[in-house]
């Protein structure tokens, strides 16, 4: 599966059996990786003498409402592995036969479960009210013109600068940067990383795990040193 996706997945594998039967069907859905879930999966079918007329066919899709662009048939020992993302949108049709698969879960070696935890621990009774008062005008500026999901993330992002010990100067630097204020561009290293980081936290805990944006923070701070304090969280988030 590392070869076929081209992930870093880590050695945790989670298999599970499936069974459906007559009457059944899976909606179109997309199992998105949210904050320390599974990225891709390896789906092997056991289903002997299948016919077409059995259904169980797994049904890929380009969003919702479209129309199927890939179609996998329960075979008797056809394995079809996928990576999950926000558009893996994917379902099963309605068996008359049961259905029986083995499913293998792998998670990507930077959203793991221990991330999650650590993250949910971090953010542990969030209130915006204990950040510095000189945040309030910047973040009272913010809420008038901005989306409250930008400045939730932007706070969020805040909260985490704060839980590292940064200072006011720091905390506000990172609040601009992930309310997409102002760009940080400081040359101080461990300031210009720790924005970064604490804007990938602070995504994490409201969203999902998004390949793309962490390829863009991997390549961010590709070659900086790891600064102590943030060293636990660095670790999980980019693994060496």
């Amino acid at each position: 599966m590392r070869e076929i996706t081209e992930l870093p997945l880590v050695d945790r594998v989670v298999v599970t059996a499936q069974r459906m039967l007559p009457g059944q069907v899976i909606g179109i859905h997309s199992d998105r990786p949210l904050l320390g879930y599974e990225i891709a999966r390896l789906v092997v079918q056991l289903n002997q003498q299948w016919q077409a007329e059995h259904g169980g066919v797994l049904e890929l899709f380009s969003s919702p409402q479209s129309e199927v662009v890939f179609r996998v048939n329960p075979e008797y020992n056809k394995a079809f592995g996928f990576r999950l993302h926000v558009d893996s949108y994917h379902g099963v049709t309605e068996v008359t036969q049961p259905r029986q698969t083995v499913v293998f879960n792998f998670w990507h070696a930077a959203n793991t479960p221990e991330l999650a935890a650590h993250i949910q621990a971090l953010f542990t009774k969030v209130r915006f009210s204990d950040l510095p008062a000189a945040l309030d005008s910047v973040a009272l500026a913010a809420e008038l013109t901005l989306p409250e999901e930008t400045t939730f993330h932007a706070g969020t992002a805040a909260i985490a600068l704060q839980r590292w010990g940064y200072d006011d100067a720091t905390i506000i630097s990172g609040y601009q940067h992930s309310a997409g204020l102002v760009i940080c561009d400081s040359n101080d290293a461990e300031t210009y990383a720790a924005v970064r980081l604490a804007d990938w936290v602070a995504y994490l805990y409201r969203d999902s795990f998004d390949l793309a944006r962490w390829q863009i923070l991997q390549r961010e701070l590709d070659g900086i040193a790891r600064f102590a304090r943030l060293m636990p969280t660095w670790q999980l988030c980019l693994p060496e």
